[in-house]
């Protein structure tokens, strides 16, 4: 397991930094991904086909983001990280909250919102089910 006290720490400075703005930027531009506050200024929303993938805080210090998770992956997270928590103001089985304070890498941390998006996204009709519309 690669941990923040494993690599050297100039390294760990860039590769454990994202801010507010390269979370926003990474989000908005998954395809189809929409950004409003629909909770108020301080909560940023990112929903993809009306669906909420990853609600980002705008005033907390570290930055913090909910994103949702496999329950399971969840769980398995939450274990081996100090810094992913059960969601906060979200259902905890299926929601965490990620505080990005240089303990996860930024690999780590866009491969959350990676799930999380994934998870969200609305799933392609199959062939088969759009050859019996016909």
């Amino acid at each position: 397991m690669l941990t923040r006290y494993s690599i050297p720490f100039a390294l760990c400075f860039y590769l454990c930094t994202m801010n507010v703005e390269e979370i926003r930027s990474y989000c908005i531009g998954k395809p189809e991904a929409e950004e409003s506050f629909p909770f108020g200024n301080d909560t940023l929303v990112f929903k993809i086909g009306g669906k909420i993938f990853l609600l980002l805080s705008l005033d907390s210090n570290p930055p913090q983001f909910n994103a949702k998770c496999d329950p399971e992956w969840a769980e398995e997270l939450r274990n081996e990280y100090e810094s992913i928590l059960p969601g906060y103001h979200m259902n905890k089985k299926r929601w965490n909250t990620i505080i990005v304070d240089g303990r996860l890498t930024n690999i780590k941390i866009k491969e959350l919102i990676d799930h999380s998006y994934d998870l969200v996204k609305p799933k392609k009709a199959s062939k088969k089910n759009n050859e019996t519309e016909k």
